[in-house]
């Protein structure tokens, strides 16, 4: 069975679960702010989001290997998101979505903050390097960095 398929409304509560708490791991430490964190970001109002339609599936994969354990989300080339849960990070999950997504996707760019420098270096073992592109985060300090693949 191929572990990378199209999200769709039964994977909804998981890919917001995936969301929420991967960021919280990985952001927590860039943006030092736990009123963000841990009380604008939940779950049920991010899956809700997807129910009502307001977050469109159209563009999400998910990795299903007996339950989803990441997601990744392309549009137009370019890499919007990609999330493993943090419990199976390392395991070559977010490999496989980013691989997927450069070979059926045509994925060939993204946006990454510059101080996650995990993610920059995942990127970077990938092929994509920096444009030159930065650009502030909206609402903070943090800035984003363009990454792009040439091959």
């Amino acid at each position: 069975m191929e572990a990378i398929r199209p999200a769709g409304l039964r994977d909804v509560s998981r890919i917001a679960e995936i969301l929420i708490f991967a960021k919280r791991c990985r952001y927590r430490d860039i943006f030092c702010n736990d009123r963000v964190s841990f009380g604008e970001m939940q779950v049920l109002p991010l899956a809700e989001e997807y129910l009502s339609g307001a977050r469109p599936l159209e563009m999400v994969w998910v990795y299903d290997d007996e339950f989803v354990k990441g997601m990744i989300h392309v549009e137009r080339g370019e890499v919007m998101e990609l999330y493993v849960d943090p419990f199976f990070q390392g395991r070559g999950i977010g490999s496989a979505l980013l691989a997927f997504a450069i070979r059926e996707r045509e994925a060939r760019r993204l946006w990454v903050l510059e101080k996650n420098r995990l993610a920059v270096a995942f990127y970077g073992a990938h092929g994509f390097t920096p444009t030159g592109g930065r650009t502030l985060e909206p609402g903070t300090p943090e800035y984003l960095l363009e990454l792009a693949r040439t091959e």
